[in-house]
């Protein structure tokens, strides 16, 4: 049974939670990896360089709409192939996320919390929160 009275307060905070992951993300890619870095990163694991700025750009772009709420829950659905990406570069490094290189069960948790945060909703607090075609619409009497 889901409590109709706290459920929004809920979702707000796996949104706040999930927004804030995307932009430390991205922060972690521009200050501390570097772009250059980030682009050899990525050239090493088989990835074209060009998707460096790209990546970073969602991460942090979709991070601050998912935090203030902006159309998030659609955001989190963008942002899932970018968590399925980062999935398939770390799944080679076994489970555990603090392996050399990263392991792949962050990824993974993240890509089910964007998409548990797309079938929630925004919750409370959200600037714009998009409609979506699978939410009950009220019927006209």
């Amino acid at each position: 049974m889901i409590d109709s009275r706290l459920a929004p307060y809920g979702a707000l905070g796996l949104r706040v939670a999930l927004g804030l992951m995307f932009i430390a993300h991205a922060y972690l890619k521009l200050v501390i990896f570097t772009p250059a870095g980030f682009t050899g990163f990525l050239g090493q694991v088989g990835l074209p360089g060009f998707l460096a700025w790209p990546i970073m750009l969602a991460e942090l772009l979709g991070g601050i709409a998912i935090l203030v709420g902006f159309y998030g829950r659609y955001v989190s659905l963008a942002l899932i192939p970018v968590l399925l990406g980062a999935l398939a570069v770390h799944a080679p490094n076994g489970w555990v996320f603090n392996a050399p290189n990263g392991g792949w069960e962050y990824p993974a948790f993240l890509a089910l919390v964007a998409f548990a945060h797309a079938l929630i909703g925004d919750g409370a607090l959200a600037l714009k929160s998009g409609r979506s075609d699978w939410q009950a619409k009220p019927a006209i009497a």
